[in-house]
């Protein structure tokens, strides 16, 4: 891709990311800011790291400049807070500018931080700790705003992403784990859903958890979870109960076989075994796909 393709691609996913495609309305005023008056948006859960986008983005900035500015608003202490751009900031800082171009707006801090979930939240990577801490910070904001829109607050906060109230709701929950298990989460280390049943813990019962995970390198399945959850309702979970837990095995395996008299009502003599797994896998996936939505 050529540099000017490069910067191109910058540009119109900047204008997405801000604008839902629109540009900057005329009335808006831009001006040039020092990076060192611009100050990271309180709690801001996106993370920024220097990875190959920031190098192609630090890159685009150093022969084009910033192409589209970032969004702040004025800071009581002084300078700006950046409502949008922390990107372009850090990206400004590695190609040795020392100004970036704003837009200044005074917004509250529950409108600032909407526009702040909603300018991030359709990137294309994005892990499960950044999106349920930016979902709960954009609930307790729609919330505190009290408008009525005919949605309910849950379907407002997914709707820039495209996700439903059930799907917002567990994300919701999940903001509430630790740091360290938000990390196993991002990791893979603990599976969502299960994420989601240890997030009913307490935090002194989720670093007991944590704790066990680490020691014993054990991952956690959705039965165990579940006990978990279970036992800490019941103000039962000590640190012998959750080592028990996490200590059990699956004693009986599952057998399962698909009988090819079965299999012949979908399947003609032109598939092959191979053909016929594929496709059952296949649709298997996406069923799996559908019940995690509805979870």
């Amino acid at each position: 891709m050529s540099k000017n393709a490069s910067a191109l691609k910058v540009k119109l996913s900047s204008y997405d990311e801000l604008f839902g495609a629109k540009a900057p309305a005329a009335s808006d005023q831009i001006v040039n800011v020092t990076l060192s008056e611009l100050h990271t948006f309180k709690n801001h859960p996106f993370h920024v790291n220097d990875d190959k986008e920031m190098e192609e983005l630090a890159e685009s900035i150093r022969e084009h400049g910033v192409l589209i500015p970032g969004i702040v608003r004025p800071r009581a202490e002084g300078g700006y807070e950046l409502i949008a751009g922390h990107r372009r900031k850090h990206g400004s800082e590695l190609a040795g500018k020392t100004e970036m171009p704003v837009i200044v707006r005074d917004y509250s801090d529950d409108e600032a931080t909407i526009m702040m979930v909603d300018s991030n939240i359709q990137r294309e990577t994005i892990l499960p700790s950044e999106k349920a801490k930016a979902y709960a910070l954009k609930y307790e904001a729609l919330k505190h705003q009290g408008k009525k829109s005919g949605k309910s607050t849950l379907d407002q906060v997914g709707e820039a992403a495209g996700e439903n109230s059930k799907k917002v709701q567990r994300y919701i929950w999940l903001s509430r784990l630790s740091d360290q298990m938000l990390q196993m989460v991002d990791e893979k280390r603990l599976g969502f859903s299960q994420g989601v049943d240890l997030s009913f813990l307490s935090k002194k019962s989720q670093q007991i958890v944590a704790d066990a995970i680490e020691r014993s390198k054990c991952t956690v399945s959705m039965g165990q979870s579940a006990k978990l959850k279970e036992y800490e309702k019941k103000n039962e979970l000590t640190s012998t109960v959750v080592r028990l837990i996490l200590e059990e095995k699956n004693v009986h395996k599952r057998k399962f076989t698909l009988k090819m008299d079965k299999l012949s009502q979908y399947f003609d003599d032109r598939y092959s075994s191979e053909e016929m797994e594929s496709i059952i896998l296949h649709l298997l996936e996406e069923w799996k796909k559908t019940q995690e939505d509805i979870q």
